[in-house]
């Protein structure tokens, strides 16, 4: 019998700012992995929670030495396809752009506006052209399972939410943060695209779960955002964070079969290029990525 695409599941965590490590970890070891797309932020943490495979990457490095414009995200994601990862738990501190969104809130986003213009934002390119389905974003498999680990521990959160994803490093102008507040969006980050973008490209299951900081700008009783200020909320959060990680990941461990939104299929219609037009560069670099479905 074929085993399902993706099955058992591999749990990924890329942990962000003041999120370095997960707890709990058995038989935790670091690992140096190799991508076709360069350096990944960091080594790579391998252990078991309670039975289920982790495999964890700190998104900034350890120490947070990487800025958001400098990131490999392709290298970060290639790499946790070639550790096994079959769905990513993406945290990101994050700033609120509603007033009911106060500092210590998560968000477990749905939808994303992309601003950012200075990053790779897809594994394919000249030489082997795929274009993948990009309308519902993230896992919604996933996202319950976040909600549900988010009501068990009492954590303040909203199910939903459009996260704006902005270049940095600088933090928005005003009037930028009020443009923003215009469209509808509830948070505003600096890593949430192309990562992703880049995951469903890779076939993983993929879910955002912001951790609010503070008001950004637009919120005139509130200090101007600091580095100093945010930190502050950043320690809460990691720790509420970690805490959720080890409710979580237990809880999909039982996955047997593909997942049943398509994210793990996510490649069998979006291949354009036919086989005697793929650059045979192009076809080894994406031998994780697209191994799948490359015969097609």
């Amino acid at each position: 019998m074929i085993e399902s695409p993706g099955t058992p599941p591999v749990i990924g965590v890329i942990g962000g700012s003041g999120i370095y490590e997960v707890d709990g970890l058995e038989n935790a070891e670091w690992r140096r992995v190799e991508s076709s797309f360069g350096e990944m932020s960091d080594e790579v943490l391998f252990g078991n929670l309670e039975g289920q495979q982790m495999v964890f990457l700190p998104r900034h490095g350890r120490g947070h030495r990487i800025p958001p414009s400098e990131l490999n995200f392709r290298a970060n994601i290639d790499g946790l396809k070639r550790c096994g990862v079959t769905e990513i738990l993406s945290l990101s501190a994050c700033g609120s752009l509603k007033k009911e969104l106060s500092p210590g809130t998560f968000v477990v986003c749905d939808q994303f506006i992309d601003r950012t213009f200075a990053r790779e934002k897809s594994f394919f390119g000249s030489g082997f052209v795929a274009h993948v389905g990009f309308g519902h974003p993230t896992c919604s498999r996933l996202a319950k399972a976040v909600g549900e680990g988010l009501r068990a521990l009492n954590i303040q959160h909203q199910p939903g939410g459009t996260y704006l994803a902005m270049e940095g490093p600088q933090f928005s102008t005003l009037a930028e943060s009020e443009l923003y507040r215009s469209w509808g969006c509830d948070v505003i980050g600096m890593t949430g695209m192309p990562e992703a973008k880049l995951a469903r490209e890779a076939e993983i299951c993929y879910v955002t779960i912001a951790m609010v900081t503070d008001y950004d700008c637009w919120h005139r009783d509130h200090d101007h955002v600091t580095v100093d200020s945010i930190i502050n909320v950043l320690s809460d959060n990691a720790e509420k964070g970690r805490t959720l990680l080890g409710y979580i990941a237990p809880n999909l461990a039982g996955r047997g079969e593909s997942c049943p939104f398509g994210c793990q299929t996510a490649l069998d219609n979006a291949l354009v290029t036919p086989h005697e037009a793929r650059t045979s560069s192009m076809i080894a670099k994406l031998d994780a990525i697209a191994g799948r479905v490359l015969g097609n």
